[in-house]
């Protein structure tokens, strides 16, 4: 009996491995080269432009694109607003009053649809805004694959459990980004985009009046502008160190007791991830180099291709055919 299971345990997992490339090999980097080939630029340099004008839009843009993809692909569901009779992701607990960037796509969206009308999906702008965003703010670069499609669904309940959260331990981020996935160490590289953004003091609070494992002079630092009631969207930066920067002070920090996070200090606090935040803090191109594969991987989960889903004409709703459609398929 034990082996049977085995057995098909191992089929599971190879099933779910070929279905993940099965869908990531009908991407490609040239997907627009024909139908829409100055996509990328207009997508480049309106990030630029964002990210010139609020350097925290950089850490935004990249969120969005993370919280997208962890709740049932990369399919620019999280993009979607509330209507009469939908509830999107924007409202559910990790989101709410915390994404943010949704202007920056919705202009992005604005200016490629004048180029080539009803041709880039929402999904390949989020992933492209998030390279070119880490680009901008000093990262590495990587090659996108393009050609994902929008959902016409959302996922609340999704959101609210599948995304990670700033009060999880070292177990529940291992297990998190697992159900992705991801390997220990990939959660390790990907947390480095916290070496970019800030965090909102009701996220952080119980930290720095509560825990022991953070140095005491940086806690006492954050407390002056987090008081234990009141101030809930005061903010501070992640990497106190550069926070504007993309580098790998992020894990020099953890080093040190300074992350801002119950769960960044999480991945330095004698378990099984301390050896790789060594070596992502004294070597920024080895992290890089990793950052960037992960990012590679995650652009891939679960996209929907060919006719699956659609593009949207506005990355906040659906289109009106595909609203009459849902609505005479639920009669």
């Amino acid at each position: 009996m034990a082996s049977y299971c085995s057995i098909w345990i191992a089929c599971m997992c190879l099933f779910n491995v070929l279905v993940v490339r099965m869908a990531s090999a009908q991407l490609s980097p040239t997907f627009y080269s024909l139908t829409c080939p100055d996509a990328l630029t207009t997508i480049k340099s309106a990030v630029d432009s964002a990210v010139s004008n609020e350097t925290r839009m950089g850490a935004s843009l990249l969120r969005l694109h993370f919280h997208d993809c962890f709740v049932n692909g990369c399919d620019a569901s999280v993009l979607l607003d509330d209507t009469a009779n939908f509830t999107g992701e924007k409202t559910a607990a990790p989101n709410n009053n915390s994404l943010r960037g949704f202007e920056v796509i919705d202009t992005i969206k604005s200016q490629v649809e004048t180029l080539c009308p009803g041709v880039v999906s929402c999904a390949d702008i989020l992933a492209l805004a998030a390279r070119d965003s880490v680009v901008a703010l000093g990262g590495p670069n990587w090659t996108v694959s393009l050609g994902r499609r929008d959902s016409t669904t959302a996922n609340f309940s999704a959101a609210n459990s599948d995304l990670p959260g700033p009060s999880f331990n070292l177990s529940a981020l291992i297990a998190s980004f697992a159900n992705q996935g991801f390997s220990a160490n990939e959660l390790v590289a990907l947390s480095g985009s916290h070496t970019v953004g800030l965090a909102r003091c009701v996220v952080f609070r119980d930290r720095i009046y509560n825990e022991t494992n953070i140095d005491s002079q940086y806690a006492e630092s954050l407390r002056t502008m987090c008081p234990i009631v009141g101030g809930d969207d005061n903010l501070s930066p992640l990497d106190v160190t550069s926070p504007t920067y993309f580098d790998n002070a992020y894990y020099t920090n953890l080093e040190s007791e300074m992350g801002l996070l119950h769960s960044d200090q999480q991945l330095f606090n004698g378990g099984s991830t301390d050896d790789q935040v060594i070596i992502y803090g004294s070597n920024s191109t080895t992290f890089f180099t990793d950052f960037a594969s992960a990012m590679v991987k995650m652009g891939d989960l679960s996209p929907l291709t060919g006719t699956n889903g659609e593009i949207r004409t506005n990355c906040r709703k659906i289109n009106e055919d595909s609203i009459f459609y849902l609505l005479a398929a639920s009669k």
